[in-house]
């Protein structure tokens, strides 16, 4: 089934025209737009979409050759299929000029939009059609309630959305004690479950209702306590493919409770982080989790934050990894007051804090990650900003 978007002022045209594709049963219409826009919302449209073929009106020759002409740069793999009222030979000479090479007409011959659907998945087989999508996707699990998971996902995201150009997205996919809407005073009813429900016709007029803005991050948060719902394998991969395709930075806020959808999620996660407290339970806890993640495979995946420490801990950095059986990724200083102080204003850890330079520090080395050729020698493109000096972000 080809996913597809249709630019058409004329609305009567493009309702034949989807009628005609749905008649062959390989092509499905995501969104019709009834004018032509600018490249900016082209692209965006197309990559929300995660289109592969474009049907194009050419009843304004001038604005479709600038459509097509705006596709050369971020989505030249998709396949324009123009579309017309009639078999006009200048309209078909401009259109093959532009590169164009499928021409419909009305009334959309079922063998004539068979045909050239034929040729399109050709195209495609050589070419899929592509867009840019991240693969730094964030987890973070609680070793047990009250862990402190949720304010770390929450500092390090916006930590990171404070970078120039980093566009981050955090999901409280805790549905059993979600905080976040709580942490960030959010009045946004729409929540995670909108969003899994509508996972499969998820548009760019949709999505912006479903998020909310803290500072330059975004979020999707959990919704009222709802243990019951249920999620199921595909809803999560296409929501997850969605969100792929629109931010840099996507990170997940998990209950520990290692539900089926909470094991998906981190499968599709770059790194999974497993935050623990030094306390004895705490590390019992991790270790228990780890020893499943293990057994599905997902342990080389997993690393360990280590938050609340005092000043003169229990147990070293080396003894936990040795208990846990899995490397420490940082340290995070116990901040009882700050953060607290941070949840009652529903704003974030200050970065001059010592947690709060811990959770910038740690951003950074997320990002880092990102480019390696630090190692020969070269100097990364992020490296030419600097981390604003006023407020790091931060919940509990």
């Amino acid at each position: 089934m080809f996913n597809s978007l249709v630019i058409c002022p004329d609305q009567e045209l493009s309702a034949r025209l989807e009628e005609a594709l749905a008649a062959t049963g390989h092509v499905s219409v995501a969104r019709v737009m009834d004018r032509y826009p600018g490249a900016v919302e082209l692209v965006r449209s197309l990559r929300v979409q995660g289109a592969e073929i474009l049907f194009l009106s050419f009843d304004s020759v001038a604005e479709a050759l600038d459509t097509v002409k705006a596709l050369e740069g971020e989505a030249s793999s998709v396949q324009v299929i123009a579309i017309h009222r009639q078999m006009d030979p200048e309209v078909l000479r401009e259109s093959m000029r532009s590169g164009v090479r499928e021409f419909l007409v009305d009334p959309f011959d079922h063998h004539a939009v068979k045909e050239s659907l034929v040729h399109i998945k050709a195209l495609l087989e050589r070419r899929p059609a592509s867009f840019e999508s991240t693969n730094d996707i964030f987890s973070f699990l609680p070793s047990k309630a009250g862990a402190g998971a949720s304010t770390l996902a929450l500092n390090v995201s916006a930590a990171l959305a404070r970078k120039p150009g980093t566009s981050v997205l955090l999901s409280d996919f805790d549905l059993n004690s979600g905080m976040m809407r709580f942490m960030m005073k959010l009045s946004n009813t729409y929540s995670v479950t909108d969003a899994i429900e509508n996972s499969t016709r998820m548009d760019d007029q949709l999505w912006p209702q479903l998020v909310s803005k803290f500072e330059q991050l975004e979020v999707l948060n959990a919704g009222p306590v709802n243990p019951s719902y249920r999620i199921e394998p595909g809803q999560i991969r296409n929501l997850v493919a969605f969100i792929r395709r629109n931010y840099k930075v996507v990170c997940f806020d998990l209950s520990g409770n290692l539900e089926r959808y909470s094991i998906e999620l981190m499968q599709e996660s770059k790194r999974v982080f497993m935050v623990c407290t030094p306390e004895v339970s705490s590390l019992h806890l991790a270790r228990e989790k780890l020893q499943f993640l293990k057994k599905i495979d997902l342990h080389s995946q997993v690393s360990i934050l280590l938050n609340r420490v005092p000043k003169k801990p229990l147990f070293t950095k080396s003894q936990v990894e040795d208990i846990l059986g899995a490397p420490v990724a940082t340290i995070f200083p116990n901040d009882y007051h700050g953060v607290n102080s941070a949840l009652t204003k529903g704003t974030v850890v200050t970065l001059a804090s010592e947690l709060g330079r811990a959770i910038a520090h740690f951003g950074d080395s997320l990002v880092e990650e990102k480019n390696p050729e630090r190692a020969n020698g070269k100097r990364k493109f992020l490296e030419f900003f600097t981390t604003p000096a006023e407020t790091v972000a931060s919940n509990g």
